[in-house]
């Protein structure tokens, strides 16, 4: 898409028992659940910027692998009403730490949901779709597959 700006996300995951969950936040706007997000930033390596929204947004702490896991497309609403184009590239991120202070406390919920749940929870049919991956064969998708294997031993 033309005029398409550049965003980076976390997706912070953790195993519970046999399965995988992510850490949802809700967005300020709407109160829509997201994944931790924002614009790239100058001097920053893109997984590195994942890591910095996620410790804002939602006070996750933990490994950001440095590959993309995927990428989605959504139009950001802006405060005068233009709606601005955005691709996102997600980074999977395996969480060790969850702050109880934090950035963005007062302004965010965040939660923890199974893969399929947090699927049905976002707006974005491409992000949906990684996390569906993530369900059925977590252990075969490449970077957060070998990611979450370690996390997991």
């Amino acid at each position: 898409m033309a005029n398409e700006r550049q965003q980076v996300a976390a997706m912070p995951l953790r195993w519970n028992k046999n399965s995988v969950e992510v850490l949802m936040i809700t967005s300020r706007d709407t109160g829509r659940w997201i994944v931790p997000k924002g614009w790239t930033m100058k001097g920053k390596k893109p997984w590195a910027a994942a890591a910095i929204e996620a410790l804002e947004e939602a006070g996750a702490k933990g490994h950001v692998a440095r590959d993309v896991f995927g990428t989605y497309s959504y139009k950001k609403m802006l405060d005068d009403g233009t709606a601005l184009p955005c691709n996102v590239q997600v980074y999977p991120m395996v969480v060790e730490r969850l702050k109880s202070d934090w950035k963005e406390r007062g302004e965010r919920i965040r939660k923890w949901f199974p893969l399929k749940k947090a699927a049905k929870l976002v707006d974005e049919p491409e992000l949906a779709d990684m996390m569906s991956r993530l369900t059925v064969k977590p252990k075969k998708v490449p970077v957060a597959g070998p990611l979450l294997r370690k996390a997991a031993s």
